[in-house]
């Protein structure tokens, strides 16, 4: 299996956009640390395996690997996010390959690596069957595929599907990405690895958030959650009662899920291996 003719690529804008929104994320890696410490040992990733992390923000998966003795490289499509990543690397003194690209058009051979990850990552590729099949590809038979999602129900779930729904509306025809938060329900993940998998299995964790109170977390996220600042700017500018709308809705999000100055972030995690 190849990969995708980019030229053909009908979502060249959409993808264009997502690199300008998640430019911002390094400030969130701090919370995604912990998260990526237990995907990696979800995963079982050993000295001297091959590793891929799709969709590696600032690196805190491909560096956790690393630091296990995997040989590990990473792809992004956000260029401010693989510079924070080296940068980490660096300090963490692991020698890792990140490369600008796209999760629908992996630029790796079939069958490259032992294992492939990824974390809050390729759930925002717009075509699910299109990412799968090319994080599939690039895993060698016997491999092992494992990634970390949110449920619909859970707190972040919630908060993608509030931004989705205040979007406008695309043109009529217009293809319109699967929600990430779809990612997030077993019964899907096991419908989109299909049977070229073998051993599916699932664990839920809890990553937590200091919250000294909601607005306080509204104004975080807002301030570091790409698309829900986009979203608010937006608004702002085009319908302010809306925008307050909005950040009325999430902050009611954060007091449902904030327990003793802790915002509560479950999360699911998947892993398989690939049929030989």
């Amino acid at each position: 299996m190849s990969a995708p003719n980019a030229t053909a690529d009908p979502f060249v804008q959409f993808k264009a956009m997502q690199r300008q929104t998640w430019s911002g994320f390094a400030a969130n890696e701090g919370l995604t640390t912990i998260a990526a410490g237990e995907l990696v040992e979800f995963a079982n990733v050993r000295q001297g395996e091959t590793a891929l992390d799709v969709a590696c923000g600032t690196g805190v998966v491909a560096i956790t690997a690393a630091l296990r003795g995997a040989r590990v490289e990473g792809l992004d499509l956000t260029p401010p996010l693989l510079e924070r990543a080296r940068q980490n690397a660096s300090l963490a003194r692991v020698d890792i390959k990140f490369t600008e690209g796209d999760a629908e058009a992996l630029p790796y051979p079939d069958a490259s690596f032992d294992v492939v990850l990824s974390q809050y990552g390729h759930i925002f590729a717009p075509r699910p069957e299109v990412v799968t099949a090319q994080m599939l590809r690039v895993l060698k038979p016997g491999g092992r595929i494992a990634f970390t999602t949110w449920p619909a129900e859970t707190m972040p779930g919630q908060l993608f599907t509030v931004i989705a729904g205040n979007m406008p509306s695309p043109p009529p025809g217009a293809p319109v990405p699967a929600p990430s938060v779809q990612w997030g329900e077993p019964a899907i993940v096991r419908q989109r690895l299909g049977d070229a998998v073998t051993g599916l299995r699932f664990r839920r964790e809890m990553m937590v958030v200091p919250a000294l109170s909601p607005h306080h977390l509204v104004a975080y996220f807002e301030a570091n959650i790409g698309p829900l600042q986009k979203l608010l700017t937006s608004l702002d500018q085009t319908s302010p009662d809306r925008a307050a709308a909005v950040r009325e809705e999430v902050r009611r999000l954060m007091i449902d899920n904030t327990r003793n100055n802790t915002l509560l972030h479950p999360y699911l995690m998947s892993m398989a291996t690939k049929k030989r």
